[in-house]
């Protein structure tokens, strides 16, 4: 599993955001790239081991809301790896707001 992985919920269906494009990004540029699953969550994002830093995830929310109306075509969340504990970033999402924290 990845050291950084991520779940995407939308807050305004109640239901897992399946399809969501992510990027995880460091100091040196892009990591890696993936797509929400059908339970909205990317496992497999990365290496299983970063150097300490400053990492973003990089969410296409235009793409998952296509046609819909939505106020943040992208949502990125830059974040700090200390250390080799596992970091997981949800993202509460709608299409006129997100919230985000560290999860477990």
């Amino acid at each position: 599993m990845s050291q950084v992985t991520t779940h995407v919920l939308d807050s305004s269906l109640g239901v897992p955001a399946a399809g969501v494009p992510v990027q995880l990004s460091g100091p040196d540029g892009l990591i890696a790239s993936s797509q929400t699953n059908a339970d909205g969550r990317v496992t497999t994002l990365g290496p299983e081991s970063l150097d300490p830093g400053a990492y973003t995830l990089t969410f296409d929310t235009a793409t998952y809301f296509g046609a819909t109306p939505a106020f943040y075509p992208r949502v990125c969340i830059e974040f700090t790896v200390g250390g080799d504990e596992h970091y997981h970033v949800p993202l509460l999402l709608s299409p006129f707001g997100y919230s985000t924290y560290r999860g477990s």
